[in-house]
């Protein structure tokens, strides 16, 4: 479990709600929350946040990425993977829109890839200034990972955990906490009872024709995000 204390705001509590489920089961459970369902397309829940109005369109909703030791992760600019980072890569992306990744570097499962997706359908609000210090905490675990390139689906939702009602767990900064829901849930349900759902992350499923060039489709057609640099003297994001 990750916490991030944010002066003036209650504190952020960014927890993983995972939930396995067969693809033909993800296609076919018709969606039972009050709103969306988390078995909806990609793209559709954020679409109907932003409908919702308020201040979520346009904004970059910084988000750092971590996958298992000695695995790079590449995001998508202009069509293409860029050059993968080791581990851990930070960017910040639009609320609405879907963004493709690529794993490589699996333990155990090297020379295999998995091409995960972020919707990210909220946003935070941070002191102004400081943005880039709360960023979405998103994990993609070697087991998701080894579980996806076995055929399985998982999906993800990143939560704002309710303070009310927090969960009663020591924290480890290494790892997420991971609560996991059962076939029969729906993901994006038991996100809401527990707090306010953020981002969903889908891993499995398809995979492109294609690795060295994927189609625009498969891409979701390169939404721009940005990416953050630190330097010795400055740190700044860069639009892709």
């Amino acid at each position: 479990m990750i916490c991030i204390h944010v002066p003036a705001i209650r504190t952020l509590v960014a927890i993983l709600l995972a939930a396995l489920v067969s693809r033909a089961a993800h296609s076919a459970e018709p969606p039972v929350h009050w709103l969306h369902g988390g078995v909806l397309a990609p793209g559709m829940i954020a679409a109907g946040q932003l409908q919702r109005g308020g201040p979520l369109a346009g904004y970059y909703q910084p988000v750092e990425i971590r996958g298992p030791e000695h695995s790079e992760v590449s995001v998508v600019a202009d069509g293409q993977f860029v050059a993968p980072e080791a581990g851990r890569l930070e960017t910040a992306m639009l609320i609405g829109p879907v963004y493709r990744l690529r794993v490589t570097g699996i333990p155990g499962r090297e020379g295999e890839e998995v091409y995960p997706t972020i919707e990210v359908i909220n946003r935070l609000y941070p002191p102004k200034g400081e943005e880039l210090r709360f960023p979405i905490p998103i994990e993609l675990t070697a087991e998701d990972l080894k579980l996806a390139l076995d055929g399985k689906f998982i999906t993800r939702v990143i939560y704002l955990e309710d303070p009310r009602a927090a969960y009663p767990q020591q924290e480890d900064p290494k790892n997420q906490f991971t609560y996991e829901a059962t076939p029969k849930d729906d993901p994006l349900v038991v996100a809401d009872h527990l707090g306010r759902p953020m981002a969903i992350v889908r891993i499995g499923g398809r995979v492109p024709t294609d690795t060295a060039n994927p189609d625009d489709e498969f891409l979701y057609h390169s939404p721009p995000l940005l990416r953050f640099t630190r330097t010795t003297t400055a740190e700044r994001w860069t639009k892709q």
